[in-house]
């Protein structure tokens, strides 16, 4: 009977927790669920590749779906390239450098992301502000309760390896998942995925339905 269950890995966004997926509801019979929590790095300098490996080795199944939200969907295709994954599935994420904004590009380029050391949420969130405009302004206190990663070494890493993130080409087996309204990645820059209206950058916890829905008849 375990041969019919899809096992789901589950990563969530930078600084959040599992919580995040407490909306998503998948059948039992079909699937399992396992929520991944965020590693503390080894160092400020462990690359983006050593650090999915270790992740890696978290899943214990054979070819499981791996799904993560925003910088949860660049980690579980990191993580992918160790596995061998059923499916990929991101949500309000990216699938390559072409598809990051270019205000986000600006950032790394002029390295103006040094200027919010995250010595604390509060600096997160400021440098949440000014990297991701209105959005984090608006949404900052229904996102706050699900961003419980707040150690400094973790955040620091995390913003670095988002804006500096290499990947070039798209891999195969992924099925993106976008709103329409996410104002962190906008969907002028995203090629290829399934659109969900209205649907913005935390669109995981107000279109969970739709999302759950949509996922399932993918896998399916």
């Amino acid at each position: 009977m375990d041969n019919k269950i899809t096992h789901i890995y589950l990563v969530p966004g930078l600084a959040a927790s599992s919580k995040i997926f407490e909306y998503l509801h998948f059948p039992e019979d079909q699937f399992k669920v396992h929520y991944l929590e965020w590693l503390m790095p080894i160092s400020d300098h462990e690359n983006i590749e050593d650090y999915a490996k270790r992740m890696a080795q978290l899943v214990l199944e054979q070819n499981p779906v791996l799904l993560g939200v925003s910088f949860g969907g660049i980690m579980v295709q990191e993580m992918s390239k160790h596995l061998n994954p059923k499916k990929i599935i991101i949500v309000s994420s990216v699938k390559c450098r072409n598809e990051l904004p270019k205000r986000l590009k600006v950032i790394q380029w002029t390295w103006l992301y040094k200027l919010f050391p995250s010595k604390s949420i509060k600096n997160f969130e400021d440098f949440s502000s000014y990297a991701f405009g209105d959005f984090a302004k608006k949404r900052a206190d229904l996102y706050k309760e699900y961003l419980s990663v707040r150690d400094e070494k973790y955040l620091n890493w995390s913003i670095y390896n988002v804006l500096h993130w290499k990947q070039k080409t798209v891999l195969d087996n992924i099925i993106h998942i976008h709103g329409s309204e996410d104002h962190v990645f906008p969907i002028k820059h995203i090629k290829n995925c399934y659109t969900i209206k209205n649907g913005t950058h935390i669109m995981i916890l107000n279109k969970a339905k739709s999302i759950s829905k949509l996922i399932i008849e993918a896998l399916n």
